[in-house]
């Protein structure tokens, strides 16, 4: 279930983290002073190791901002203002309801307003679910929700240690999969979208990693007749979600 509250919350001291970890919150990332040392530090450490959470080492001066001067202790963290939801509990939920199920992975979509601006047109297009990966992938902030005008309030978010381990999951559920890439003559157009599908979409730079296009069943490009040889990644997500609604709703009418 997801929680209506807003812009990310920061919690600062080590113990602070700790507990939080502890506890199982939602963690975007941990900001961590250059140099820390101590007892303490090591404990959250083996923490955020154990619980493969994102960290970024910085100047003092970013976690006294972060803190707004307060007593840091070298430690900062974001905690997400929304609720994962279990990914294995999703897809079984979405399996057995009457809508046929469309999924959409993100392979580490870096850029906050790209990703906000995704889980917008999800929300719009009917998408059951977006799957992002642990590390590398854009957090859930105050910046995420504005640009996605509510929309992450309204659509399942799921977190996994790997997209692949989506993969697995949604294939053992005999949903296809569809990698958005270049790297085929198939055209977006020659998918059947009318069947269960998860769509997979690249980051920024790097577009679907390699290991990631050797599972997929479906490879698909999108036309290019201009001289720019990519779309930016949200748009090319918004053409492929709703060639999916339209041929939907073709089918449906």
């Amino acid at each position: 279930m997801t929680t209506e509250t807003t812009p990310t919350t920061n919690i600062f001291g080590i113990r602070a983290i700790i507990e939080a970890i502890e506890s199982g919150s939602s963690i975007n990332k941990i900001y961590l002073q250059k140099g820390l040392r101590g007892e303490l530090f090591y404990e959250l450490n083996k923490l955020i190791k154990t619980n493969n959470l994102t960290t970024s080492m910085v100047p003092v001066e970013k976690l006294d901002r972060l803190s707004k001067n307060s007593n840091h202790q070298g430690a900062v963290a974001q905690i997400s203002p929304v609720e994962f939801y279990d990914l294995e509990e999703l897809i079984e939920k979405t399996v057995e309801s009457d809508k046929i199920p469309l999924f959409l992975l993100l392979d580490q979509v870096s850029d906050v307003r790209n990703f906000g601006a995704i889980i917008r047109t999800a929300e719009c297009s009917g998408v059951n679910g977006i799957i992002i990966q642990k590390n590398g992938s854009a957090p859930v902030n105050a910046e995420t929700i504005k640009t996605s005008a509510g929309a992450a309030f309204k659509i399942p978010i799921c977190k996994v240690d790997h997209i692949k381990d989506a993969l697995f999951l949604l294939q053992a559920s005999d949903i296809k999969t569809v990698a958005a890439t270049e790297k085929t003559e198939d055209s977006v157009y020659d998918i059947d979208f009318k069947q269960p599908i998860a769509i997979i979409m690249g980051s920024e730079h790097r577009g679907v990693n390699p290991s990631i296009l050797k599972m997929v069943d479906y490879k698909a490009k999108l036309p290019l007749l201009g001289e720019i040889a990519s779309l930016n990644v949200s748009v090319a997500c918004g053409v492929l979600l709703y060639e999916a609604v339209r041929q939907r709703i073709v089918v449906g009418s």
